[in-house]
């Protein structure tokens, strides 16, 4: 399984993981304003998102780069 980085990933490429379907503007939008990610569980602070993404999910998902 190829994983996804939060910090690099289009919109249409989040939107290919289940539980982030219909929320890869938003994230990319997220990511923008704030710099990047440092770890998977920030989405949780996406409008939208907390609560919602599975581990299943979350094992699709890395980060690399992004804010120090």
């Amino acid at each position: 399984m190829t994983k996804i980085d939060l910090n690099a990933a289009s919109p249409d490429e989040i939107d290919a993981v289940e539980d982030l379907k219909g929320h890869g503007h938003e994230i990319v939008r997220y990511r923008g304003e704030r710099g990047g990610f440092t770890s998977v569980e920030q989405l949780e602070e996406v409008p939208g998102l907390t609560g919602k993404l599975t581990e299943a999910a979350k094992a699709r998902l890395e980060v690399r780069g992004g804010k120090p």
